[in-house]
């Protein structure tokens, strides 16, 4: 259920944690942390999202080929943390 207001698309927070692969308490977290932006629809305590800016959040979340360089190019914690 697509939701335009003004010409900007909103989604449900279902719609929402759908598109990012994320629970429901993962996004309030995002909402609580200033990652994301919320919006109350009518009187009901449902909130909506911008497609558009959860189409900027999705970007910024590491993709498997990301995970895979930065484990290259780090050296192992053991070789640099020094144990007592």
């Amino acid at each position: 259920m697509v939701v335009m207001i003004e010409g900007e698309e909103y989604l449900t927070t279902d719609e929402a944690c759908e598109l990012l692969g994320v629970k429901a308490a993962t996004l309030y977290a995002y909402v609580s942390r200033g990652l994301l932006r919320s919006y109350r629809q009518g009187l009901k305590r449902q909130r909506l999202y911008k497609k558009g800016e959860l189409a900027r959040l999705r970007e910024f979340g590491p993709s498997e080929s990301r995970r895979q360089d930065a484990e290259t190019w780090l050296p192992a914690a053991e070789s640099w943390v020094p144990y007592k």
